[in-house]
């Protein structure tokens, strides 16, 4: 029986949806990749029709940020396998149209490349700066950008090796490129991979430009293009790059005599991904005392020592924590495979090393940073009005307690710092044009003087899924820059006598006791696909009235509602239901935009008493009862999700 037949039998038994097979169908029309065939025909001849759903239930959506899918399949076929990598990655990527494969890389850098030259002056050639991670297919991916872009007419900054995705948005910036694209899929699982696109400002793409982007890239229906007569040039992006960025890097160091007096002991892990190729060289430039985790310094795909390559789990810090305890180190600092993000385990009062959530950690260096900008002078009564702490609307309002208390604004964003990009972009350009012209190059001291005088001062930004940044040179959330600012933070703590708990006690009794929870629910596949989207329009279209024990005050519905920050700017519409209880918990509820889940954020906090700190006996108290209080809404909320999935 022929693979035809089967599969038509198949879409009419609903062993396989009748979308699945249309994309098998145009895929076997448009691809020029030598294995399509094949690796279908042996899928549908073994059966195999959950695997074939999941590869083509859809087109892999080239969303504002860009594609990011399974480059692993499931079932890995014969012919995908082929001749294996010493580390044993398939020959070659998997096959289908919802997918990370040369396929749907070729049709999003042709339409990538479209939109840009309608944006470059006529006559003019685009540039594109490219850097990719140690995922498996990363650098075959990152080359095969570089190739359909020049070949396409665009000169291309490729990092020669393994770069994080804060240095490449870095190096937009720094070389002038009209785009950049970072080949990476964060801390997904080793069978995922991505293609990030960022603008010229060195942010992730926002509106116009994302929407124009995607309408080129889906307009593409096929992997084969013409070159063109006069192609781009290939230029490599190498130590000049590194030591451009290590000195803005440097720059994030408020007090460098207290870090290299302090003696603090850091142990660092860059669980096999980019972050040990710019962090070590930083730990030792700034005269921390410092040691790595042997098992993962080396770049390795597989992420072999962790379940999940996430410094936000206690498991993927736990070589590190067992070097501390050798060491007798006083923190451990990780990040994930692209250097985005940063997690941390510190030694606690008790002597034990514990967690310190995502929200913690961001609290504390924008606490810090605020305050010894103000110590140091260079924000005054004067000037603070000009200074900015930008966060997520899913981000603790610890941070913005603290900005509210020292009298600088807090700007809230949506999820994805992105947003926090585009807000840095538009201080930038309240700059006078004329004090701007070289603003790129200037050090860090002359456009924080710009920012305090002429527009908006960024201190601190970050996001509570462990993305900080410090600087407006990199307009996406910094695992290096992070580290140094953290690790300063630590030395700052154990120079003062503290434990980092005891650091953040101070903090919690003077502006609050902020807590925290962020849940997320995974629905994998199609099937997962249809469950999260029902998920979604119900609690859009039916917000609860009550949970655990009390009413709802106020429900936000951010996809259809017109809102703006207190900048008076709009907010984009985005998925996302936030609901205020009269307690003063509030439940934010959104789907993933890179991952099958759908993510719930749980809110509370009790504000210091009037005139006075918290007592450490109220304090102790109030954190007993605040963590049950969260655990009884997280109950009430997984029974009313199994309610509406029924």
């Amino acid at each position: 029986m022929s693979e035809h037949t089967l599969l038509t039998q198949a879409v009419a038994n609903g062993q396989v949806l009748a979308a699945s097979a249309e994309n098998i169908r145009l895929l076997l029309e448009r691809s020029t990749d030598p294995i399509a065939s094949a690796s279908i025909e042996e899928l549908i001849t073994s059966g195999n029709w959950t695997e074939l759903n999941d590869r083509f239930f859809r087109t892999l959506a080239f969303g504002t940020g860009g594609l990011r899918g399974r480059t692993i399949g499931q079932t890995i076929t014969t012919v995908e396998m082929g001749t294996p990598t010493a580390l044993g990655r398939p020959e070659f990527p998997c096959i289908g149209t919802n997918a990370m494969n040369f396929y749907n890389i070729s049709r999003a850098t042709q339409g990538l490349v479209a939109y840009l030259k309608n944006v470059v002056p006529a006559g003019s050639k685009p540039g594109i700066a490219i850097a990719h991670d140690t995922r498996h297919f990363s650098r075959d991916f990152a080359e095969y950008v570089a190739k359909v872009a020049t070949e396409l007419g665009v000169d291309v900054y490729l990092c020669a090796a393994p770069r994080s995705t804060p240095e490449l948005s870095f190096a937009v910036r720094h070389v002038g490129a009209t785009a950049g694209i970072v080949l990476t899929a964060s801390h997904n699982p080793p069978h995922d991979n991505g293609f990030k696109v960022y603008f010229s400002d060195g942010a992730q793409v926002v509106e116009p430009h994302a929407s124009g982007i995607i309408a080129q890239v889906n307009a593409v229906e096929s992997d084969a293009y013409t070159p063109v007569a006069d192609p781009g040039a290939l230029h490599t992006l190498g130590e000049e790059l590194d030591d451009a960025y290590m000195a803005r890097l440097e720059s994030l160091l408020l007090d460098p005599a207290m870090v290299k007096s302090s003696n603090l002991k850091v142990v660092f892990t860059p669980i096999h991904g980019t972050g040990g190729e710019i962090i070590v060289p930083m730990l030792q430039r700034l005269g921390f005392s410092y040691s790595t985790v042997a098992e993962q310094d080396g770049p390795d795909g597989r992420f072999p020592t962790v379940k999940s390559p996430n410094p936000e789990n206690a498991e993927a810090l736990a070589l590190g924590v067992a070097l501390a305890e050798k060491t007798g180190a006083d923190v451990v600092i990780a990040t994930d495979p692209d250097a985005d993000r940063m997690g941390v385990a510190y030694r606690s009062s008790a002597g034990t090393m514990e967690l310190l959530t995502g929200n913690q950690i961001g609290s504390l260096m924008a606490w810090y940073r605020t305050t010894t900008f103000f110590a140091q002078g260079i924000l005054t009564q004067a000037n603070k009005g000009n200074a900015v702490i930008i966060k997520t609307f899913v981000t603790t309002d610890l941070q913005k307690a603290i900005a509210a208390k020292l009298g600088i604004r807090c700007v809230e964003t949506l999820t994805g710092f992105k947003y926090i990009g585009e807000k840095l972009g538009k201080y930038e350009n309240q700059i006078p044009a004329e004090l701007r012209t070289n603003y790129r190059r200037l050090p860090a001291s002359e456009t924080r003087a710009l920012r305090l005088e002429h527009s908006s001062f960024y201190v601190f930004g970050g996001e509570e899924s462990y993305g900080y940044s410090g600087d407006d040179s990199v307009r996406d959330k910094d695992a290096n820059g992070a580290t140094v600012m953290f690790a300063e933070v630590a030395a700052h703590a154990k120079t003062n006598g503290l434990a980092l708990d005891q650091l953040l006690d101070r903090v919690y009794a003077e502006y609050g006791y902020y807590l925290e929870n962020a849940k997320s629910l995974t629905f994998e596949g199609a099937e997962g696909a249809a469950q999260i989207a029902k998920l979604v329009a119900g609690y859009a279209s039916n917000p609860p009235a009550t949970l655990a024990g009390s009413s709802v005050a106020k429900t936000t519905n951010f996809a259809v509602e017109d809102l703006a920050d207190i900048e008076g700017s709009p907010i984009p519409k985005e998925k996302m239901l936030m609901i205020e209880l009269a307690d003063g918990r509030r439940i934010a509820i959104r789907p993933s935009g890179t991952e099958p889940k759908i993510k719930f954020y749980l809110f509370a906090k009790v504000a210091p008493p009037e005139n006075r700190n918290f007592t450490k006996e109220e304090l102790a108290t109030l954190k007993q009862n605040t963590v049950q209080s969260l655990a009884h809404l997280w109950s009430e909320i997984e029974t009313d999700v199994a309610i509406r999935l029924l």
